[in-house]
Formats: structure tokens, sequence, C-alpha cells
């Protein structure tokens, strides 16, 4: 209801302050035509009543251009049309005689036409209408050209007529409501389909054990990025990683352990790298793809010996590993300068091929790409 208020505030206001405005124009014209017209001694008594609406009609427009609190919008406009309404019958109880009933029916019409357009809560119409029939039963009472039972006669008569006027509006205002709830549940059914298409294609884009991301996501992005050519870049840098003897430490301890390792793996790969503009991805079994873009080459080696010197000093239990009786990681670097032009296929082969003469050399090290192989030291 809350959204739905908001929602239809603007075109209320609008109408409101339209029909004020049109009540205010069509008083001053009614009581210039009257004044021209009537014998003076009639339209004179007419002018102070009927001066009532304009400065009323306009103090509503006012406080109607913003919103305001509910508190407030009610009081405004429910003081306003009990004026407006008052000021139309005591113009014709003023200038007396057929004029009395006439604007008595006048101030109902006025009441009615209010009803039906404007689409404020139930409660404020059916006050308005209250007001209206009050107001006719009160005057009707003092006419001195009906008897009780033709007042309270008429009285019924056009209460039956307003409340099928109330009773329409409420109608407008279901069906408006209806309307808004519909267009709320597609737009909820939209957003959940959307919602539903972003967690699909985080999970077709990560890798399930690790959290980080998988080689399908890798491989589109370093097409893509390629396809904005790296040179524009200052070059890139990618870094294969492999858990030395992996196999062996899911035979001596199980694939529950391996899981867990892979998961450590992943988190320190991640905790070295630049968070901001580096990527990293599950590439295989207990491969990891590490793209470092603008750096050069030792900058590249760097990163892999902070990655590198990082699994190590995590002690991760190895019994199966001839390296160490802890987890190591060979790592193979291949760069890509700013003046070449290598696809990410040809860059990802020569790290490849680092890598594999980094575990020829005796795993536990990194290795650029073409670079000889150096001795190692490993700790433990």
């Amino acid at each position: 209801m809350r959204l739905f208020r908001a929602r239809i505030w603007s075109q209320t206001a609008k109408i409101i302050r339209a029909w004020m405005i049109w009540v205010a124009l069509l008083d001053v014209l009614t009581l210039t035509v009257n004044i021209l017209i009537l014998p003076s001694a009639i339209a004179y008594r007419m002018i102070l009543p009927a001066a009532i609406i304009p400065p009323v009609a306009m103090a509503v427009v006012l406080l109607w251009r913003k919103p305001q609190a509910p508190s407030v919008q009610a009081a405004s406009l429910i003081a306003g049309m009990f004026l407006i309404l008052l000021s139309v019958a005591l113009v014709g109880v003023s200038a007396g005689g057929e004029f009395y009933e006439r604007h008595l029916n006048i101030m109902l019409f006025v009441a009615i036409t209010g009803i039906i357009i404007f689409g404020v809560p139930l409660a404020w119409t059916a006050t308005i209408a209250a007001m209206a029939l009050g107001l006719y039963l009160a005057f009707q009472l003092r006419n001195p050209a009906i008897d009780l039972g033709s007042a309270v006669a008429a009285t019924l008569f056009f209460a039956s007529g307003i409340f099928a006027t109330v009773a329409a509006r409420r109608i407008i205002t279901i069906l408006a409501q209806k309307t808004f709830l519909f267009e709320l549940r597609d737009r909820r059914r939209v957003a959940e389909l959307a919602e539903a298409n972003d967690r699909l294609a985080f999970l077709a884009s990560t890798d399930p054990l690790t959290g980080i991301a998988n080689r399908r996501w890798m491989t589109e992005t370093l097409n893509r990025i390629w396809g904005a050519d790296t040179r524009c870049l200052g070059g890139a840098a990618m870094l294969m990683c492999d858990i030395d003897y992996f196999k062996k430490l899911n035979d001596h301890l199980g694939h529950a352990q391996g899981d867990r390792c892979l998961v450590e793996v992943a988190k320190i790969i991640q905790d070295n790298i630049r968070r901001d503009c580096d990527l990293v991805a599950r590439y295989g079994g207990e491969e990891f793809l590490v793209l470092l873009p603008g750096v050069n080459e030792d900058e590249a080696y760097s990163v892999g010996e902070r990655i590198r010197k990082g699994v190590e000093a995590a002690a991760i239990r190895h019994p199966g590993s001839s390296v160490s009786r802890r987890v190591t990681l060979s790592i193979g670097v291949a760069v890509q300068t700013g003046d070449e032009a290598i696809s990410p296929e040809k860059l990802q082969g020569m790290a490849d091929e680092a890598l594999y003469r980094a575990k020829q050399a005796g795993r536990n090290r990194v290795l650029l790409y073409g670079q000889e192989p150096a001795e190692h030291k490993s700790v433990g």
C-alpha cells in the first residue's frame, strides 16, 4: 500500500490541484455572470460566501505541490472540501428563493466530481461524502420552501447516488491496486530470473571446490582481454602453477585431504596477487593459471616466488612427495612485453613449457620461459 500510494501520489496531486483551480475559476466566472444578470440585491448577497472558494482552493493547491505527511494531506483536502461545499451552499442560502435548493444541488454535484476523480483513501472519500450529505440535510431542514419529510426524502435520494459514486471510486482504486500488484509481481519475477541467471553464470564460471574462477571463465577472459590488445596494458605475464606429486598426496592421505590442500593453495595464490587486476583460475586438477597484466619478467618472477614460498611456508603435510615432507609448488612463467603480439594460447604454451622444465629440474621452483634452471635449495 505504501508503494502504491507513493506511485500514484504525483498523478493524484496533479488531479486535485487541477480540480481546485477549476472550481476557483468556475466560482469567479459564475459570480461575475450573476452580478451581470441578476438583480443587484441578490447578486451582492452572493459575493461574500462565494469569496471563500478561491483562497481555500489556492491553499489546497499549495499544500499539494509537494508530498506531505498523510495526516496533513488528509486534513488539508477534507478541510478544503468542507469549506468549498459550505461556500456553494451559503451562496444559495444567502440568495434565497429558487437559488436556495439549486445551489444545494450544485454543492452535491461539486462533491460527486471530487469523489469520483480523487484517487485518495476510502476513509477520505467517505468523509467528503458524509460532509456533503450532512450539509445538504442541515440546510434543507432550514429550507422554508419544503417540509421535514421532503428534506429527508431528498437527502436519502441523493445519498443513494453519492453511495454509488463512492462505490465506483472504490472499484476504480481496487482495479488500480490490482494492476500495480501485477506489475510488482512481474517486476519480482524478472528480478528473480535475473538473480537465477546471475547464479547460473557464477556457477558456470566458478570452481565449486576452491571458489575461484574455473578454466572456462579464464579462457573467455583471456580472449576478451587479448581482443582489446594487451599491448595497451603494457604486456602481461602468465604463471602456470602445479602442486608437486599431488596424485601421491591423494594416494597417501585420501581425496578429502587432497581437496583441503587445493583449497589452501588457491587461497595462498589469491593472497599473493593484486586483487584489483590480477586473475587466478583453477585450470586443471592441481593446476592453477595466474594472469598478471602490466608486469615485466622480474615482477612476474617475484610474484611466482612469493606464491611458491607461501605454499611452502603453509607446511601442508605431504608424506608422498620426494621433494619435501610438505606440499610444494612448481611454477612456469611466460611474459609478453608491450611490443610483442602473442596469442593467449601461445603465451600459455610458453608458461606450460617453463613449468615442464621446472619439474624436470627438481620441482619446487619458479622458472621463466627461455631461462636455464638454476640450482634451487628448498626448505625441508
